[in-house]
């Protein structure tokens, strides 16, 4: 019986002998993909709220009864439209009456003007005469501005608002609530909130001559309304602003939309995509590529000229369409695994081959080669 188990023992020892290594049958597929220079169109959404481009509060300017309203609540007013009348009587009254007054005046200092030729009145009479003439002209046309302002009329064009007083309402001249007000909305602006650190972070890598642009004036803005839609039309940065909001750390952006059916209104919130410029040396790599070590900082395995998986830290800078802007850490003609991650560690050797169109769906990122002691940068 001892002696059937040694020859059963021997037997299943032969057959491990002749059975090939399992290291050699678990060499992972690793589908890379080559690294390469393009441009690449840098852009930043960010929030932003939309704004009148000019705003009018229409106050009296003389205070007096509402007779009259002249305007559809939420229309669009003309420059010079009638929009309230104000009881012009007394006005008219006190009008009639500095005209007359002036027509007195005048007559007097054209009478007196001649007896001065005449040396029959002395030159202080006629002086006072003549100043009593040009006091009346003044107090007329002062009456003539008054009377004209019972008649208010829209200083801006735009969409005019709720109106706050009814006809027989008494407004007085300079007061706190506005009547109604206007607001020019065709174009509208968008104003826009970036953090300073990404601007500066702009700014240096345009002086190195990273990133080509025609100027900050000349860049084009699409929105994405709260609702997930595109405003089909597209706007011009105007203007950034010279200060730095000490306390959200922004700048403050001014882009120009038209707006010829006013769909868009004040208030509303929307998502600001920037074109920034391009840089003309990029290099993008797919996200699912990416991950990051236990500092947080990025990683990728590429395969080097021996087909060994290694472990390469890279700097990003922003996402563009699925992909990592790669700013450091990568060249042109490395070799980025993006297919077989899951079965990947740093400095395996792998079976190194083509990307088959792009990442393989649902391949897992390579979080865990990030954890391996003694990697290789």
């Amino acid at each position: 019986m001892v002696r059937n188990y040694s020859v059963i023992v021997a037997i299943a020892v032969i057959l491990s002998a002749c059975s090939p290594p399992q290291q050699q049958q678990m060499t992972p597929m690793a589908g890379f993909i080559e690294v390469k220079e393009q441009p690449v169109q840098l852009t930043s959404e960010l929030p932003g709220r939309t704004d009148p481009t000019a705003v009018s509060e229409v106050r009296p300017q003389v205070s007096g009864i509402i007779k009259a309203r002249l305007f559809t609540e939420g229309s669009t007013v003309k420059v010079g439209q009638p929009l309230y009348q104000i009881d012009p009587a007394p006005y008219q009254a006190a009008y009639d009456s500095a005209s007359a007054t002036l027509a007195s005046a005048k007559v007097k200092a054209t009478r007196y003007a001649a007896l001065l030729q005449a040396n029959a009145i002395s030159p202080q009479d006629n002086d006072d005469a003549q100043a009593a003439f040009k006091l009346a002209a003044a107090n007329t046309e002062a009456a003539r501005i008054n009377l004209a302002y019972t008649h208010i009329v829209a200083s801006i064009a735009g969409r005019i608002g709720a109106s706050s007083v009814t006809e027989g309402a008494l407004v007085t001249a300079g007061q706190a609530t506005s009547l109604a007000t206007i607001s020019t909305l065709d174009p509208i602006y968008v104003d826009i909130d970036q953090s300073s650190s990404e601007l500066l972070a702009l700014e240096r890598a345009a002086q190195k001559g990273q990133i080509n642009r025609e100027g900050p004036l000349s860049a084009e803005v699409t929105l994405t309304l709260d609702d997930g839609s595109v405003y089909p039309l597209k706007g011009k940065l105007q203007f950034t602003d010279v200060t730095v909001d000490p306390t959200t750390g922004t700048v403050r952006l001014r882009a120009l939309f038209p707006n010829p059916d006013n769909f868009l209104l004040p208030g509303l919130y929307v998502r600001a995509t920037i074109n920034e410029g391009v840089d003309p040396h990029g290099i993008l790599v797919p996200q699912l590529a990416v991950s990051r070590n236990p500092k947080g900082e990025p990683i990728v395995l590429v395969v080097d000229a021996d087909n060994m998986a290694r472990l390469r830290m890279i700097k990003t800078g922003r996402a563009v369409d699925g992909n990592w802007q790669v700013t450091e850490g990568l060249k042109a003609g490395d070799k980025v695994i993006v297919q077989g991650l899951q079965n990947i560690r740093p400095d395996m050797k792998v079976n190194a081959m083509p990307a088959q169109t792009g990442p393989a769906p649902g391949a897992a990122p390579a979080a865990q080669p990030a954890a391996q002691p003694g990697a290789k940068k």
